[in-house]
């Protein structure tokens, strides 16, 4: 059966917009596949994607290459060679956790908690203006701003272009998602060095006028020598790219569902302690990640499949997540399961993302305001939804809406 399933289906449009049949099959038939004519491979169970993610030694996360649609349909990869960088995501261990040490006492708690009225503040502020107009692209109005706004103020960025970091952010996450063609991908890598400019430029100015915020604990590991001046700004654009991408993803795909679905929308008007189970239930469903990729140092085994040294492993998160042996009702909205966060939204291992909790929190108040502001909302008259062409994110491009006040 594995021979059965062509490698064209991995990119193929239609399965990018719908993947859920395809990735029925390759549990069913294929928990480890080997993409046709390629040196990619894609691991989808549960059971395997949790054995690979705690093989650190075996599936790497040094960032070694980006995929591109070749003209055929099937998955090809541009190397970095001896170029690549890796810090934090990208990193193993030990390096990782040096970096991820520099990094996260800044995202715990503490700043949490004093974010959270900004966040309401500025989810009110996108809300009231939503509701003012009626119909409107849920993306462009809140669930792209609301996230951009909150990762650059929990960052500390100084004087910053929120439009602009938007496409950075966005341009990232497109340099891995496998649909461009090698001709694009080229360009937006040599696009993206700007981004890296205006990173180092922020570096510096926090250099001399330390804060209490990301910056300054990048600017701190730097001075320690955790970091180096390069491994701080492929932090900075980690942070900036996975920060802002994961809650927009999220805030998108609850809110088409809600407006899909009037009985559930009115159960968390009326029952809004729900709302943090109804996100647990949209991570696993509509995973904001479908995937993280591995690079494989020397050859080894995974289930019954021999992987190769040198080739490359998607950890197809997208697909575990509704993996019937560990979820029941998988395709299904359950929000009294007995494990909630059981899945594998935020990854796995430790390269669990540190940002998850900042994505639910943003998540919960977003949601909370819309709710108690509106009576109801529903998916545009005129347009329907339109989904990011990506392998790696599930992220609504343009979510038009209509909503009625309360």
């Amino acid at each position: 059966m594995k021979r059965d399933l062509p490698g064209t289906l991995l990119l193929d449009r239609d399965v990018i917009n719908d993947p859920y049949p395809f990735y029925a099959q390759l549990r069913d038939h294929a928990p480890v596949w080997r993409v046709p004519g390629t040196e990619v491979f894609v691991v989808s169970t549960f059971a395997r994607l949790n054995e690979a993610a705690a093989r650190v030694e075996d599936f790497s996360s040094n960032m070694c290459c980006l995929l591109y649609r070749a003209d055929g349909g099937l998955p090809a990869r541009l190397s970095f060679g001896a170029s690549g960088a890796d810090a934090l995501a990208t990193a193993d261990p030990p390096i990782h956790k040096l970096h991820r040490d520099a990094v996260f006492p800044e995202l715990v708690a503490k700043r949490m908690a004093a974010l959270e009225p900004e966040i309401a503040e500025i989810s009110s502020r996108c809300v009231e203006r939503a509701l003012a107009a009626r119909d409107v692209d849920f993306m462009t109005d809140v669930g792209n701003v609301v996230p951009i706004t909150v990762i650059s103020r929990l960052i500390g960025f100084r004087a910053a272009n929120l439009d602009q970091l938007l496409r950075a952010a966005f341009d990232s996450t497109a340099l891995l998602g496998a649909m461009l063609t090698l001709a694009q991908l080229e360009a937006l890598v040599g696009r993206s060095g700007a981004i890296g400019a205006w990173l180092a430029e922020q570096l510096t100015a926090a250099t001399t006028e330390p804060r209490d915020d990301i910056l300054g604990a990048i600017v701190r590991g730097i001075e320690s020598q955790a970091l180096s001046p390069g491994e701080g700004i492929i932090v900075l654009h980690t942070l900036l790219s996975a920060g802002g991408e994961s809650t927009t993803s999220l805030l998108g795909n609850a809110v088409r569902l809600l407006a899909e679905r009037q009985d559930l929308q009115q159960d968390l008007r009326r029952q809004p302690e729900q709302i943090p189970a109804f996100i647990e239930e949209m991570l696993r469903l509509e995973s904001p990640f479908r995937l993280h990729l591995r690079s494989v140092p020397g050859v080894t085994v995974l289930g019954d499949v021999e992987i190769p040294a040198g080739s490359t492993v998607l950890l197809l998160w997208g697909a575990a997540n509704r993996d019937p042996s560990v979820f029941e009702r998988p395709d299904d909205v359950v929000l009294n399961r007995p494990v909630p966060r059981r899945h594998m939204a935020f990854g796995r291992g430790i390269h669990h993302c540190v940002g998850a909790p900042l994505a639910r929190l943003e998540a919960r108040v977003v949601l909370s305001v819309l709710l108690e502001r509106t009576s109801s909302f529903t998916l545009g008259p005129a347009e329907r939804p339109q989904w990011v062409e990506s392998l790696m994110v599930r992220r609504h491009d343009r979510l038009p809406i209509r909503l009625v006040a309360a």
